[in-house]
C-alpha cells in the first residue's frame, strides 16, 4: 500500500474529472456517504467504540446504541456537524485561522463547551510515547505562523502533498484539550476537496501505521506520513470511482 505514488494518484484523478460535473442528486449521495465513513473512521482512530453501522443509525435516525458512551455519541454528532462546515470552506481557496477554530468548536462543544474552539491552556502529553508538543505560551504565535503558510505550502507542494503537511501541522502544535487528530484530519480533507480530490479515510486497521508516522514526524521526519497519506488518497480514489460508475449506470 505504501508504494503508491503521486503520479498514480493524479492518474486516478484524471478518471475521476470524466465524470465531472456531477448531478445534484449525485453530489448528494456522495456527500451522505462520506459523511458517515469519515466520522466512523476519524472516531474510530481515537478509540471511539461505534461502528459504522452505529455511528450510521445515530446521525442519521437520531437513536442512541445500547451500552454505548454517552460521549461516543456526541463525538459522533460534533464530528457530523463539523464535516458540513468542511463542505462549506471547501468552496473557499484560502483556510483562516479562525476556520480551524470553528471546525474544531461544532466538534467539540458537546463534550465541553468551555474548551472548544479555544486553544488549551495546559501542556498535555501523550502515554506512552515519546512526542513533545509546545507549552500553552506558544500557541497562539504557532498558530498564527502555521495558518500565514498555508498558501505556500499549497504553491510549493502537490495538493496531497500540501494536504498531509497541514494535517502534520496542526497535531504537532496539538492546540486543543482534545480533538487534535479529528480536527487535523477534517482540515486534510478540507485542502483536498479545495483543489478537487476526494474525502479521505484512514481506515482504523491502520492505526498503528498512522500513529507511527505521526511519531516520525514530531522527530522530523515528515516522509512515512505523506507516504501513507498518498496510499491512503488512492484507495479513497478507487473507492469514489466505484461509487460514480454505479451512479452513472443505466
Amino acid at each position: 500500500m505504501y508504494t503508491r505514488t503521486i503520479k498514480e494518484v493524479d492518474a486516478l484523478q484524471r478518471e475521476i474529472n470524466k465524470f465531472r460535473p456531477l448531478s445534484r442528486n449525485a453530489l448528494k449521495q456522495l456527500k451522505e456517504y462520506y459523511r458517515i465513513g469519515l466520522t466512523y473512521s476519524s472516531n474510530a482512530l481515537e478509540g471511539n467504540s461505534l461502528t459504522e453501522t452505529e455511528t450510521k443509525i445515530v446521525l442519521e435516525e437520531g437513536m442512541t446504541i445500547g451500552g454505548k458512551p454517552l460521549k461516543d455519541h456526541l463525538e459522533a454528532m460534533g464530528h457530523s456537524e463539523a464535516y458540513d462546515q468542511l463542505y462549506k470552506l471547501s468552496k473557499n481557496k484560502v483556510i483562516a485561522e479562525e476556520d480551524i477554530l470553528e471546525m474544531h468548536k461544532l466538534f467539540y462543544y458537546r463534550i465541553d463547551k468551555k474548551n472548544a474552539g479555544v486553544y488549551r491552556k495546559v501542556p498535555v502529553i501523550i502515554t506512552g510515547a515519546d512526542i513533545k508538543f509546545p507549552p500553552p505560551s506558544k500557541i497562539k504565535p504557532l498558530m498564527h505562523e502555521f495558518t500565514r503558510k498555508i498558501p505556500l505550502l499549497r504553491k510549493k507542494y502537490h495538493p496531497v502533498e500540501h494536504s498531509a503537511l497541514i494535517h502534520l501541522g496542526l497535531v504537532n502544535i496539538h492546540p486543543f484539550i482534545d480533538g487534535n487528530g479529528r480536527t487535523a484530519r477534517l482540515l486534510m480533507n478540507l485542502a483536498l476537496l479545495q483543489e478537487g480530490y476526494v474525502i479521505t479515510i484512514i481506515p482504523p486497521i491502520l492505526r498503528r501505521e498512522y500513529l507511527d508516522s505521526l511519531k516520525a514526524s514530531n522527530r522530523g521526519n515528515n516522509k512515512p506520513f505523506i507516504n501513507l497519506i498518498t496510499a491512503t488518497v488512492h484507495e479513497s480514489q478507487k473507492d469514489y470511482l466505484r461509487i460514480l460508475q454505479t451512479l452513472n449506470e443505466k
